[in-house]
Formats: C-alpha cells, structure tokens, sequence
C-alpha cells in the first residue's frame, strides 16, 4: 500500500466502567487496519502517577510486560504485540509520572525561565508532543492508534483528555475518536439500557471530546433501533455505532467480529483512505483450530500471583498459542507454591503433562517451588522455569544433587553459605528500584545438540530480560559434572541464559522472559517444544 499523505491518529477512550476491554479494541482495530495493508503504531497513556508499572504489584495492576528496549510498560502492549506488528518501545506506553517527571526536569534546567509552570499549556503541550512521536516511532506509519486507560469522569485522566481535545482541534481533519461503553442487559426487564452510554457520552463531552464512533460491549448483538437510539442521543451518525459482543472460546475473536461489523471499512471511509481488502484466512483457520482441539493437555503453573487472571498473561496466552498450533487445549492447572503440599496436592499434581514456574520476585513460596521443580526431576515430568523458575531449578539441583542443602539465592538468604543465585554484579550499587534492573533484549548464543537449539533452530537468539539476579558462575563446573547443560550464554559479560538438565525428556530454565515474543499466529518455539513434551508425557506417561 503506497504512503498516505498523512499520520492519522485514533483515540480509544473507556466509559460506564473499567476492565471493559479497550486494550483488546485497540489491538483488534490495528489487526484489522494492518490486514488492510495500512501501518500502524500503538501507543497507551496511563493515568498513575507512578513512572512505569515495574514496581507495582501484579495484584493491582497485573503483569509488566517488557519492550525490546528495555521500556516496563502497562500489560496491554503485550495485546499489542500479540496481533498486531506495530514497533513497541519506550515511547509506546506513557504515564502521568513520566508527563509529570519530564517537564518538572524542564523546569528545574530552567527551560519555562519567567513563566508559571501549569496543566495547560506545558503538561497537555507534552502530551501532545507524545502523541505526535507515537505517529513517529517508525516511517511511513499510516495510523497511529493511542488508547487512553481509566474510565472517563476520573479526574486522573483530565490532562489526556484535554490535551486529545487540543490535538483533535489542531488536526480536526487527521483525528477520530472511539468511545467504548458498556451497554447492559437487564435480564428482570428483559431489556438493553442505553442509559449508560448515553451518561458517559455526556461526560465526555462536557470535557469538549464529541466521539466520532461508539463501540458497545455488550452480551448480544444490539438491535439496528437500540443503536439508532445511541447514535441520536449522543450525537454520532447512525453507521458509526458498533457492538463489541462478548466472544465465546478466545479474545481472538474479536477482530472477526469487528470485521463483520466493518468497523475497520468506517474508519477507512472517515480518513478517505486507500486500503486493500482483508484476507484474514491465517486468522480464521486459528480461531477453528481453538475451538475444535483433538486434546487436552494439563499445564500446572506454580506461582505467587496464581489468584490474579491478569499476572501472568503473556504466559498463559503463549501456552495458548503453542496448544493452538499442536491441536490441542491447553488446561491450566494453578498452584499456589506458599501453600503447596505434594502429599496432598498428589493426586491435582499427577494430573498434570508439564509445570511451569513463572518469574517473580521475593521469597514467598519460593520453598514450594524448590519442591515442585524437585518432583518434576525426579518423576520425569516436562518442566519450563522462566527466569525466577531458572533460578528454582538452579537452587533445587544444587540442594538435591550436589547435595548442597544451604545452597539458596542471595535474594532470600543473603547469608548463603552456598549463593548458587547471586546479584549481577551490576546490581551491587543500585539504590533506585524503578527501572534498573537488567532489562531489555540481550544476544544469547546456544549450544549444538541441545533442546534449545532444537526449539529455536539457530545459534543466535535475541530474549527480552527482567531481573537483578544470575546463576553464580562458581558452581557451574559442578552443576555441569553433575548433569546439566548450559545450553545459552551471553557471551559479553558470560552469563548463564539457559539449563538443561541432560537426562530428562524436557527441564529447561531460562533466565529471559519469552513470552514476551509470542505470537497467536507464530507460537515461541520454547513454548511450542515444552507443550509439545508435556503432550508426549501424555501419550507415554
């Protein structure tokens, strides 16, 4: 598709109440745009005070999903990432405390010399330049797609909102905005209410935002006359009301359903764009193969945050996504480690083809891991530790078979007599907690004849990292004496990024996070090769 004359930007907005799903909107809107040979770029504004989400818990905000670059960004990028292709950095997930930090920085460097630092104009004219840089991040970008978080009516989001008035009033013919409501079903009524939308409307436009379009989530398909009542009482033209419906098996469905509902052919038309038709047949035949699996395989998951849906996402959406592409449902099976009891957890444990034990930080649990990584040893089941779940693995080979029973991290113990697990040595002088962990992308080198040569299939790998904490190169002669492969290295600073251990269908820890990489359509192949052994513990166990 040949360049269009200029960025357009789209602005997803949320009203009614939260958690409604604008982060898998935006993202099925980018999927849509780019099967219509258009490029796009996606950007999220948060409304918290704090500069990323790195140092708040996945309880209250789930996972922390990590951009090539090292950025710590809100989980709905990992969205992003997952059906779109738009380059995700730094600059694609923004918050109030980074607005906030920027132009205070300003202020003290004596930029706004002589003049009253306020809202308006210095915080919204930095949000603007934000925006602006999301239509910037790679060339040629024909949409620019930034979804505002919070709910409208929160005073947190004043500043966003008021800047996307300004910007929308400086590019009127480059902008439109979609405003996500929540229209329910009063089943003692039998009724629809549009009240809702109606109210949230009304809010959005005392702030001086008249949205172009009005998506509906809702349980069933509105009716032609519950959305020509929408459209009238709140503005919009009648074609310009959609209906997100609840989807059914998977939230990849959605595109679909927008498709059919030619949402993407409306925001074509409003920006007189040039696109081609869609061919989702690659996305069409993903959906059939989710709903209709030949099996199911059960994956335990032992971790702290097993209660919250949201901690570990990427995750379990990249089991998904290997189950998919091998023909079967991926049953998650969770286990909470601070309460884990082998003896009577037996008979849910033997249920499982494969554990996995996901990132984290700190020591609650951390002995319930050690044991379950213990059992999948010596019991022969499929084992993936990912980054925390390396270092469970590390420390449990180091108790179990070298006999080292103080062996431990220095996270937990930092008196171990044995710190199989250590601080990086860069770690040693931080004192800021935010953003100063080894993050980002980082070369790993693998070992021929190993599982994760197999899985990946080149000597070469790029893996995204979150953590302060290695394996302690003093015992690797042992470990490898002992029985363990270090299948990856990162060759600079001679890290230890992957383990095997050689005598077991599958147990392999890594020190990155690759779920970070997963796509529905192109499953990573660690994910695909563990689902696939805890399969064949299926058929052979």
């Amino acid at each position: 598709m040949s360049k269009q004359s200029k960025v357009k930007y789209i602005f997803v907005t949320g009203g009614v109440l939260s958690s409604l799903g604008k982060g898998i909107a935006a993202a099925s809107l980018g999927m849509l745009l780019e099967h219509r040979g258009l490029k796009i770029s996606m950007m999220k504004f948060d409304p918290y005070i704090n500069v990323d989400p790195g140092t708040m818990n996945p309880y209250q905000h789930g996972e922390v999903y990590v951009t090539e670059d090292g950025a710590e960004t809100d989980l709905d990028l990992g969205h992003y990432h997952r059906f779109t292709h738009s380059a995700l950095s730094k600059k694609s997930s923004v918050s109030t405390g980074q607005i906030y930090n920027e132009v205070i920085r300003r202020e003290r460097r004596g930029d706004y010399l002589g003049k009253t630092v306020q809202v308006i104009p210095h915080i919204t004219d930095e949000i603007k330049q934000r925006i602006l840089a999301c239509g910037a991040i790679e060339e040629d970008v024909d949409i620019a797609i930034i979804e505002i978080g919070g709910t409208v009516g929160d005073i947190e989001s004043l500043p966003f909102l008021e800047s996307i008035r300004q910007f929308k009033n400086e590019h009127p013919e480059d902008c439109l905005t979609i405003h996500l409501t929540y229209v329910p079903y009063i089943k003692s009524a039998g009724e629809v209410k549009t009240k809702p939308t109606q109210h949230s409307v009304q809010t959005l436009r005392s702030i001086g935002i008249v949205p172009d379009m009005i998506l509906c989530r809702c349980e069933e398909h509105l009716s032609q006359e519950n959305k020509d009542k929408i459209a009238l009482f709140c503005n919009v033209h009648k074609g310009y009301v959609f209906d997100a419906v609840d989807v059914s098996t998977t939230v990849y469905e959605v595109p679909l359903h927008f498709s059919k509902g030619a949402i993407d052919q409306a925001i074509i038309d409003h920006f007189k764009l040039k696109a081609y038709k869609a061919d989702l047949t690659p996305w069409n035949a993903l959906i059939e193969a989710i709903k209709n699996p030949k099996e199911t395989v059960n994956i335990g998951i032992v971790g702290k945050y097993v209660q919250h849906q949201d901690a570990y996402k990427s995750i379990y959406e990249s089991l998904h996504h290997a189950g998919a592409h091998l023909g079967v449902k991926v049953q998650l099976v969770t286990f909470d480690p601070e309460k884990l009891d082998l003896e009577g957890d037996k008979k849910e444990i033997k249920k499982c083809h494969g554990v996995l034990v996901p990132g984290g930080f700190g020591n609650r649990g951390w002995e319930g891991k050690i044991a379950i990584a213990e059992y999948c040893r010596t019991h022969k089941i499929p084992y993936f530790g990912i980054c925390l779940g390396m270092q469970v693995l590390a420390v449990s080979f180091a108790r179990n078979v070298l006999k080292l029973e103080e062996a431990n991290s220095t996270e937990m113990d930092s008196e171990s007599t044995h710190p199989v697990i250590s601080l990086l040595e860069e770690q040693r002088l931080v004192t800021d907690r935010g953003g100063s962990m080894r993050l980002g992308n980082c070369l790993c080198h693998l070992q021929p004849a190993s599982k994760a040569k197999k899985a990946y299939g080149s000597e070469k790998i790029f893996e995204r990292h979150r953590h302060r904490y290695e394996f302690n190169n003093q015992y690797r002669a042992d470990f490898e004496k002992a029985g363990v492969v270090f299948s990856g290295i990162y060759e600079k600073d001679n890290l230890v990024e992957i383990c095997e251990i050689k005598d077991h269908p599958w147990m392999v820890g890594v020190q990155f996070h690759p779920e970070f990489q997963s796509k529905p359509i192109q499953p990573h192949p660690l994910f695909f090769h563990f689902v696939k052994a805890a399969l064949d513990e299926k058929h052979n166990g």
